[in-house]
C-alpha cells in the first residue's frame, strides 16, 4: 500500500465544513456513472430533432417536470425512454463529450462510466456504433482534458441471462476498450445469481467485475454479488448497514462502495439528504465513495453532490478529503497514475 494511506488526516482545518472551492478543488474518480443518465433535456432535445425522433415534450421545461420519480421503475420508465434519441456515432459522442466537459469544471480527474449497450442494440443500433462515438470522446478528453477513464459495460438484470451472453458476445470485437462489467435497471426480482454464468466468463478474460446491490435489493443481494459474481466493488450498497456480519465483512476486505447520495434520496431510498447514511458508513470504515449516477434525471453531477452532502449532512473537510481519496483507491488505473493524483489530493488538502 502507498505511504499516502490516509492522507485525508492531514487535511487542514479539518472539522471545518466543506465549502465548493475546496470541493471543486479535491481531485475525484466516478465510479458509477451511467452515461445515457447523463443526457440533459436541451442535448435531447436537440438530438430528437437531429434525428427525427418524437418525444412526448416540447421543451426543457416540461422534460423537467416529468422527472418526478416514486422509485427506481418510474426512473427507468423514462430513462429508457430518452435513449431513443441516441441513434448515430455522433449523438454518442455528444452525449459523453459533454458529460466530460462538467467532469473538466467539478474536479473529475478519472471516470469509469458505465453504458448499457443492449438499451442501444435492442433498437437496432449496431453496437460498434455506441463503442465507437463513447471511446471517441474518452479519447478526446485524456488529450484536450487531462481526464483518464474507463468503460464499463452493464447488463440489464430485468432482461435474461442469455441477453446479457447474447450481448457479450457482440461486445468482443470491443473488449480491449472495456475495463469491466457491470449489472444494472430494475434490481427487485433480479438477484445477481441470476448472471452468475456471464459473469464468470467475464472474468476468466481478465476482466473486472462490479454490480448494483443493496439500492433498493436486500443485503443478502451484495452478499451474491461477492460470493457468485465475484465483484470488485458493490455499487450503491447503503443497505449493508442493516445486517452488521456484512458490514465487518465489507470492512475486513476492503470492499468499495459507490454510493450516489442524491439519487438514492431521488429514487426515495432516503426521504431527503439528512437522512442520509454515507457518512456513518464512512465512520464505521466502510469504502465508501461519492458518486452522481445518472445525473440528468437526479439533479446533480459530482461535485453538486459533495455540495448537497456538505449542505445537509455538514461534511467536513476531513470527510471530504477521505472520500475523495476512497475514490481514486477504489478505481481501476494503474499504481504510477494512482500515487499520481494521489499526490495531487495531497497538495490541495495541505
Amino acid at each position: 500500500m502507498s505511504k499516502l494511506r490516509d492522507i485525508w488526516k492531514t487535511t487542514s482545518r479539518p472539522e471545518e465544513v466543506a465549502d465548493t472551492a475546496f470541493l471543486r478543488a479535491l481531485p475525484k474518480a466516478e465510479l458509477h456513472l451511467h452515461i445515457e443518465g447523463s443526457l440533459e433535456p436541451e442535448l435531447m432535445l436537440k438530438l430528437a430533432e437531429r434525428n427525427a425522433v418524437a418525444l412526448p415534450y416540447n421543451s426543457v421545461e416540461e422534460v423537467r417536470e416529468a422527472y418526478q420519480f416514486t422509485n427506481l421503475q418510474t426512473f427507468l420508465d423514462i430513462y429508457y425512454q430518452s435513449a431513443g434519441v441516441l441513434l448515430n456515432e455522433q449523438d454518442f459522442y455528444d452525449l459523453t463529450w459533454a458529460y466530460l466537459l462538467t467532469c473538466h469544471e467539478q474536479g473529475v480527474v478519472h471516470t469509469e462510466l458505465f453504458f448499457d449497450p443492449q438499451t442501444h442494440t435492442e433498437r437496432g443500433i449496431d453496437i460498434g456504433v455506441v463503442f465507437d462515438g463513447i471511446t471517441r470522446a474518452l479519447s478526446d478528453a485524456a488529450t484536450q482534458l487531462g481526464i483518464t477513464s474507463g468503460l464499463i459495460l452493464c447488463f440489464l438484470r430485468h432482461l435474461s441471462e442469455q441477453d446479457a451472453f447474447e450481448c457479450f458476445e457482440q461486445a468482443k470485437p470491443y473488449l480491449h476498450h472495456i475495463l469491466g462489467v457491470g449489472l444494472d435497471s430494475s434490481e427487485v426480482g433480479h438477484p445477481p445469481s441470476k448472471f452468475e454464468r456471464v459473469f464468470a466468463q467475464a472474468r476468466d478474460l481478465g476482466l473486472k467485475a462490479v454490480a448494483h446491490a443493496g439500492e433498493e435489493g436486500p443485503p443478502s443481494y451484495i452478499y451474491e454479488a461477492l460470493d457468485l459474481l465475484k465483484v470488485d466493488r458493490i455499487d450503491h450498497g447503503v443497505r449493508c448497514l442493516e445486517d452488521e456480519a456484512l458490514v465487518e465483512r465489507l470492512v475486513e476486505e476492503g470492499i468499495p462502495l459507490t454510493v450516489c447520495p442524491q439519487s438514492n434520496v431521488r429514487l426515495k431510498v432516503f426521504e431527503k439528504m439528512a437522512d442520509h447514511t454515507i457518512l456513518q458508513m464512512l465512520d464505521r470504515g466502510l469504502m465508501a465513495t461519492v458518486n452522481a449516477d445518472d445525473p440528468s434525471f437526479f439533479g446533480g453531477y459530482l461535485l453538486d453532490n459533495f455540495q448537497f452532502m456538505a449542505n445537509d449532512l455538514a461534511m467536513t473537510r476531513a470527510q471530504a478529503a477521505r472520500l475523495a481519496e476512497n475514490s481514486i483507491r477504489s478505481s481501476f488505473i494503474s499504481g504510477d497514475l494512482e500515487n499520481n493524483y494521489l499526490e495531487k489530493l495531497k497538495k490541495v488538502i495541505a
